[in-house]
């Protein structure tokens, strides 16, 4: 039998299901491998934006069947919305049995507050231009691509060709003052309202840090993600500490056998459970 780790909360985010970039099997065998009594799912779990019905492999039906298998075992769920599931937020303060769709969460941990949200609404970057934001989502290949056009337009005029890598490699300053304003905007908003802890992901950058400021400190904690660290947030015995799948994965801990020939029909009956459970 397979010993699962108990653990108080676990915090995942920006796992980005049905896109190519998802690790969906690593994220699989670290939900086999706890036992959480709350799952907090902060945000960026099914891409919404780059959706395709071409592209959601098993795998990526697998979670999410594992986590409404969680949920029927009685397992808390907190879906907390976030800018590529943003479609969710018109559901916020809705339930499915265990299962809760909120856009902010605040959870009392032994005597101190914590403040659960998945951070978008900081990005001036996708609340000024939206679509700027969501055309990065698709990645490298297509910035590429793209870039090739340009150039062969700008070769057609006489101009001279424009790099749109070197750019980038450019302001990698800027995405480290980026990274380090949207550390300190959340942190000081957090000591300004009084919270012990708060919890975000968004920009894919796995951190605990006790953060501080005339007014008081606060520590600011960020899930990752699960397309390029595999991380997430564990809290037990009043500590918190950052998973990392490279680093920490469990060698017993395997996708569930009886998970191999999961189905769409399997993910329907486990909603229905769910929602079972919820009635009686």
């Amino acid at each position: 039998m397979k010993v699962k780790r108990k653990i108080e909360i676990a915090v995942i985010s920006d796992v980005h299901l049905g896109t190519y970039g998802c690790h969906a099997k690593h994220l699989l065998t670290y939900l086999n491998s706890i036992e959480p009594k709350k799952l907090i799912l902060n945000g960026d779990i099914i891409d919404v934006w780059q959706f395709s019905k071409r592209y959601f492999p098993k795998s990526h039906l697998k979670v999410i069947k594992k986590i409404m298998d969680m949920a029927s075992d009685g397992v808390e769920i907190f879906y907390i919305t976030g800018n590529h599931d943003e479609m969710l937020r018109k559901f916020s303060g809705t339930s499915i049995g265990n299962i809760a769709i909120v856009d902010k969460l605040v959870l009392n941990l032994d005597g101190k507050k914590g403040w659960f949200f998945h951070g978008d609404v900081f990005d001036v970057s996708i609340q000024q231009a939206k679509w700027v934001a969501k055309l990065g989502g698709y990645g490298y290949d297509l910035l590429i691509l793209i870039n090739r056009l340009v150039n062969w337009y700008l070769e057609k005029r006489g101009k001279e060709r424009y790099s749109f890598s070197k750019k980038i490699k450019n302001s990698v300053k800027k995405a480290v003052k980026f990274i380090n304003d949207f550390e300190t905007v959340i942190s000081d908003l957090a000591i300004e309202n009084g919270y012990d802890y708060v919890v975000c992901g968004h920009i894919h950058q796995p951190k605990m840090e006790y953060k501080e400021n005339k007014h008081g400190k606060t520590m600011y904690l960020n899930s990752g993600d699960w397309v390029e660290n595999f991380t997430a947030l564990e809290y037990q015995f009043k500590r918190w500490k950052i998973y990392n799948y490279n680093k920490d994965k469990l060698a017993p801990f395997y996708i569930d056998e009886s998970m191999e020939d999961l189905e769409v029909k399997d993910l329907i009956a486990a909603i229905t459970i769910v929602d079972k459970h919820e009635k009686k």
